[in-house]
């Protein structure tokens, strides 16, 4: 039976012209010309029978049909590059998995274990890309994501089952000038007397922290802020300042030396770093040699 599906040229047109605002931009893209890209944008809504654009004084917008319809278009697309780039991948020999994480610690743990993952599993694609915040995985092409929260950040992740993989302990560190001589450990106070690093997807970390010590910080929120936990260990170790971070993350540093505990950790509120999957989905066979292979990895760490 015939599919009521307009062609893959016009929706790519489409496509390109909903995103650059413009036929010209399109064109470009796409290496055609701007009457070509017209013409199958015209074609494309004679078959739907409705105006996708309007003409602007700068070019074309979306009417209110055609900008729900390109959101569609988009992901639809999005999802068939993906499987036909996991089909070149693969070559026909296994399944793919997509997977979310937060950088640092795919960096410092994942990376290091992905022979071991080749080893056990040869026909299983692992496809990792960098997420620091929830999303909504039927807005994505992910199939799992991995995360860091407490259990009430964690179920900010809305329409989704967590597995636990690993307790994330986190603990304030430095540069080994930062500890007078022949002390082992700073106080609370001392620690919000030295210049705080701070993490941009964890603003409140160090309020908790100073909150969990029973200390009123008043500069618990200032200072230079980094995006990533790898940042925030490179800047520690520089002599920038102190970092709270998760001991897994830095425990290289730790053992050579370059950063040292500070502080003996209270830990405001027990944080675990979870393997998330949609609820409701089931779990492909590549998915599950990879949970399986992940939560054995957690387990031996």
């Amino acid at each position: 039976m015939r599919r009521n599906i307009p062609s893959l040229q016009a929706l790519s047109c489409f496509d390109a012209a909903a995103r650059h605002d413009s036929y010209t931009r399109a064109a470009e893209e796409l290496a055609m010309t701007q009457g070509a890209v017209s013409r199958q944008i015209a074609a494309l809504e004679r078959f739907l029978g409705l105006a996708l654009f309007r003409r602007t004084r700068h070019g074309v917008a979306l009417t209110p049909a055609g900008s729900a319809y390109a959101r569609q278009v988009r992901q639809q697309l999005d999802t068939l590059e993906r499987h036909t780039l996991d089909a070149m991948a693969n070559q026909g020999q296994g399944g793919a998995v997509h997977l979310a994480t937060v950088p640092t610690f795919a960096s410092r743990w994942l990376m290091p274990r992905l022979p071991a993952l080749r080893a056990a599993h040869p026909e299983l694609v692992l496809h990792i890309d960098i997420r620091t915040r929830p999303f909504l995985f039927a807005e994505t092409p992910f199939d799992a994501a991995v995360a860091a929260g407490t259990p009430e950040e964690l179920m900010r992740w809305p329409g989704t089952r967590r597995a636990a993989l690993l307790p994330e302990e986190m603990i304030v560190v430095g540069a080994p000038s930062w500890l007078p001589a022949r002390r082992k450990a700073l106080t609370a106070a001392e620690v919000a007397a030295l210049p705080l690093l701070q993490a941009s997807t964890r603003p409140e970390a160090w309020r908790d922290w100073f909150d969990a010590h029973g200390h009123a910080a008043e500069a618990a929120v200032a200072g230079p802020r980094y995006e990533l936990f790898s940042m925030l260990a490179a800047a520690a170790v520089q002599g920038q300042g102190v970092a709270l971070l998760p001991r897994l993350l830095v425990q290289d540093e730790l053992t050579a030396g370059q950063l040292v505990e500070l502080c003996q950790s209270a830990a405001s509120a027990p944080r675990t770093v979870a393997l998330i999957t949609p609820e409701g989905r089931a779990d492909s066979p590549a998915l599950a040699s990879f949970r399986a292979w992940l939560m054995a990895e957690a387990q031996a760490s």
